[in-house]
């Protein structure tokens, strides 16, 4: 079994028990995107899979401890590709790509497989998916509230009590600040075209909920 295939199936173990906001589904549609922008922008093939599937390693302790699964990754993938022999400089690259993939941290990618990797993540939180997956993560945490005139959560942190803006804003915000912070013009021509597949579904709700500004 070559490296690619070990880390695929030891991700899928680790990950077995998670939502589907961050599942193994998420992991290989990053993947998968990751391959698409490199197609166009370039980039070390090798690393980009690895930093995918390992990206997220780390987010069962998050959830456990709280803390940054970014940072938990990092530290997961050094230790998982150091037993399993990788190279030194293979291992370097993927951590430092793993450690700044976070939206929420605003690292600055420093390579072009982590800038790739911060696009083909943030990407995933767009269009139909995107939709899904933010559902799922205010579903898991009971947060959501349809109603008639506004849809409403409380939260969506489970760290944090704290009310938060209203779905329809949130999902109205949220995708324009994933287009500003993305690196690569591949990268933004594929969230554009998810972008009008989220306007269409908002505009839909907001009609059907009867949603009053």
């Amino acid at each position: 079994m070559d490296l690619i295939d070990q880390t695929r199936e030891y991700v899928s173990e680790v990950l077995a028990d998670e939502p589907s906001s961050h599942d193994m589904h998420h992991i290989e549609r990053v993947e998968k995107v990751c391959m698409r922008i490199r197609e166009k922008e370039g980039g070390d093939e090798q690393v980009l899979r690895l930093a995918a599937l390992l990206h997220d390693v780390g987010i069962v302790k998050e959830h456990q401890e709280g803390g940054d699964h970014a940072q938990y990754s990092a530290e997961i993938a050094q230790e998982f590709l150091t037993v399993a022999d990788a190279d030194k400089d293979l291992i370097e690259h993927v951590t430092a790509c793993i450690r700044s993939h976070r939206f929420s941290r605003r690292l600055e990618a420093q390579t072009l497989e982590a800038k790739i990797l911060q696009d083909a993540d943030r990407i995933d939180a767009l269009g139909a998916v995107g939709i899904f997956r933010s559902l799922v993560s205010m579903g898991a945490l009971r947060v959501l509230r349809l109603s008639i005139g506004t849809i409403k959560e409380t939260s969506m942190n489970a760290y944090n009590d704290e009310p938060l803006e209203g779905f329809y804003e949130y999902m109205e915000k949220k995708p324009f600040k994933i287009l500003e912070r993305l690196n690569t013009g591949t990268a933004r021509k594929i969230a554009e075209e998810r972008l009008k597949i989220m306007h269409a579904y908002l505009d839909a709700l907001k009609e059907e909920t009867c949603y009053i500004e």
